[in-house]
């Protein structure tokens, strides 16, 4: 796939990379029959362990379960396969790889909300709200159908919520939608039962995780609340030059390093909003973990009293099963 031709998989044509980890990559690309766009991601399976594994099945069947505007849209994957007939290799689709999927996913065209934030810093508490409705819904609003709803109502945890993984698609900024995207890291979590792994992002991992003790579904509401806090400030809540460090200033914060410029700004109801994602859900100690459900937080980001009120975005989606 280097130089020349564009490489061609399937029905789809690899226009360009987006990015690339250790076992995966990322393409933009084209489908041939109808000149769409999509994104094509590529994950090797010879370089994935069990755990890596079980997560991509998670991914897989949670992305083919639903069609929501608040998660990405996975429209199909198929495998391909590494053949060995004697001295004769045939491989399938023409790559010279291992046995691979490939998820053929929707393209988002204005990007992520990490790259939206260092555009334009700071967001005003309405566009933070309206962000918000969007990624949280009835867990953090009094609003319908979001994306945390959605994996909530399917018993997966994402585990990797941060800026980067929110993606960002419509017209203009005035229009926007956002998406979660890369659930490499998720996994099932039902009522009761708990995880142990640690992965995700330090800066946004909640502290239970980074303490290596047994966590739930309610880590993602943790992930939530640092991006709150960021849309609202500019930069996240807790720095740290090594995940010990960054745990040490979680636990000693007693309040939220909110900007002083920012702060005569928000309403009061906003900034209890944050406090309590980032406070409520700290399981520092597993004997005090506050007993207390995804479906809490009644005043989370009210509407002004002087603004309107915000409307659900996507009436129609009560149902998030195909």
């Amino acid at each position: 796939m280097n130089g020349g031709a564009a490489a061609v998989v399937g029905d789809y044509v690899l226009k360009s990379k987006l990015g690339e980890s250790s076992s995966s990559t990322v393409w933009k690309a084209e489908r041939k029959a109808t000149g769409e766009t999509v994104v094509v991601k590529q994950v090797q399976l010879s370089k994935l362990n069990k755990h890596m594994k079980d997560c991509l099945d998670c991914e897989l069947g949670f992305l083919s379960s639903v069609h929501h505007p608040n998660i990405i849209r996975l429209f199909h994957f198929f495998q391909v396969v590494r053949i060995e007939l004697g001295s004769m290799k045939l491989i399938r689709f023409g790559l010279q790889d291992d046995d691979s999927v490939f998820m053929v996913l929707e393209f988002c065209g204005l990007g992520d909300l990490a790259a939206y934030i260092r555009n334009h810093g700071r967001v005003e508490e309405k566009a933070a709200r309206r962000f918000m409705q969007q990624l949280g819904g009835n867990l953090i609003l009094f609003y319908g159908w979001a994306g945390l709803e959605v994996l909530n109502s399917h018993h997966i945890v994402h585990r990797d919520l941060k800026p980067e993984n929110i993606l960002l698609s419509g017209q203009d900024d005035d229009d926007l939608v956002l998406k979660i995207a890369d659930f490499g890291l998720s996994r099932g979590i039902h009522p009761g039962k708990y995880a142990e792994t640690v992965c995700g992002s330090p800066l946004y991992m909640a502290p239970e995780v980074l303490q290596f003790q047994r966590y739930s579904s309610k880590v993602d509401m943790w992930s939530t609340g640092a991006i709150l806090f960021e849309l609202l400030n500019g930069y996240p809540p807790f720095h740290g030059r090594s995940n010990v460090q960054l745990l040490q200033n979680i636990k000693s914060s007693a309040h939220l390093p909110f900007s002083q410029l920012v702060l005569p700004q928000l309403h009061p109801d906003c900034i209890d909003s944050t406090d309590c994602l980032l406070k409520s859900f700290m399981v520092i100690d597993s004997c005090r973990a506050r007993k207390r459900n995804w479906e809490i937080q009644p005043i989370i980001l009210r509407a002004r009293s002087d603004e309107e009120t915000l409307q659900d975005p996507f009436p129609g989606y009560n149902s998030v099963l195909l």
